[in-house]
């Protein structure tokens, strides 16, 4: 198993920032691709942000201008920068990785446990 460790979720008001981290620990040999997901009250799972071990970036319709996705291949780590909140961008985000703990094995997802963004009007 390879937990993630989210960190950096909140409570702030339209218009504010947060930036969400998310570290991979334990035994892993590569990492494939990262990204962040959001589920709002009610809704679906969808995806906010993906970014692939080439750093090729991919992001919702909803997020484009606002929202930065970004990785550290050193520390294991996906980040989203997040600016210009709106009210709307409130739900739970969770970070994924798809990544191999070893060289024989298989490419697999894992996810975060998950981390609440608030934001208030």
């Amino acid at each position: 198993q390879v937990p993630l460790v989210e960190s950096g979720g909140g409570l702030v008001q339209a218009g504010g920032s947060l930036r969400l981290s998310c570290a991979a620990s334990g035994n892993i040999f590569s990492i494939n691709d990262m990204g962040w997901y959001r589920q709002a009250p009610g809704k679906q799972r969808e995806v906010v942000a993906t970014i692939t071990s080439g750093g090729s970036l991919n992001y919702a319709d909803s997020v484009k201008g606002r929202f930065t996705i970004s990785r550290d291949n050193a520390k294991n780590t996906v980040y989203l920068q997040m600016n210009s909140l709106k009210p709307e961008d409130t739900a739970v985000y969770y970070c994924w990785m798809r990544l191999r703990v070893a060289v024989w094995g298989s490419v697999d997802d894992y996810w975060g446990q998950g981390t609440q963004v608030t934001v208030s009007s």
